[in-house]
């Protein structure tokens, strides 16, 4: 009997111990940060796409991006929804054009909603401390207090944008140009290892 329950036990003890390994492998494969992947620059390639688009296209926003701070670039953000909606998106940071952290973009809205698009977007951080306070926290929500560039008759993004002492100044843009009555508020940006 005693030599039965010693049998028992060990095999226990081996179940035990193959569940917990199997548990400790899959957590740390799950925390897999990307560190040496080639995410970066991929994602630093489509910023800089992104950000050749909008100049070509809204030469004056290239003004705009000499005199901020900070300017965080998202290349693509897919929206999409039925009732429920969600978007997301990756993105970077750059200060005088270097990346210096990379960022992830989520928003979450309920109501009347179908269907899904894909856009961009760029926050041009005006103010040391716009950026200081982007940066300063684990997660930073768009709030309704971003100023959102317009166009002008011309197609041109207007210099009020341009001289605007606004601290965060939004574009959104897509493939048909900027998108007028975008909405950033909601959107949580994460500082990420891609």
């Amino acid at each position: 009997m005693r030599a039965m329950f010693k049998d028992k036990t060990s095999h226990l003890i081996s179940r035990r111990g193959f569940i917990g390994a199997a548990g400790a492998a899959t957590t740390l494969a799950a925390c897999g940060n990307g560190v040496g992947s080639s995410g970066a620059s991929e994602l630093d390639a489509r910023v800089d796409s992104t950000r050749n688009y909008l100049f070509a296209h809204y030469p004056a926003t290239r003004e705009l991006s000499q005199k901020a701070q900070g300017i965080l670039w998202m290349p693509l953000i897919t929206k999409a929804g039925l009732w429920v909606g969600g978007a997301y998106g990756r993105g970077a940071l750059r200060i005088n054009d270097v990346t210096v952290d990379y960022y992830s973009a989520t928003q979450a809205s309920f109501g009347l909603q179908i269907g899904a698009q894909q856009y961009a977007h760029a926050l041009f951080f005006m103010t040391p401390e716009a950026l200081r306070q982007f940066r300063s926290g684990s997660g930073w929500s768009a709030g309704a207090d971003l100023e959102y560039a317009v166009t002008n008759d011309g197609g041109m993004v207007s210099a009020d944008t341009i001289t605007a002492l606004d601290p965060i100044i939004a574009i959104v843009f897509g493939q048909a140009g900027l998108i007028f009555g975008a909405t950033l508020e909601g959107t949580k940006y994460t500082r990420i290892i891609p």
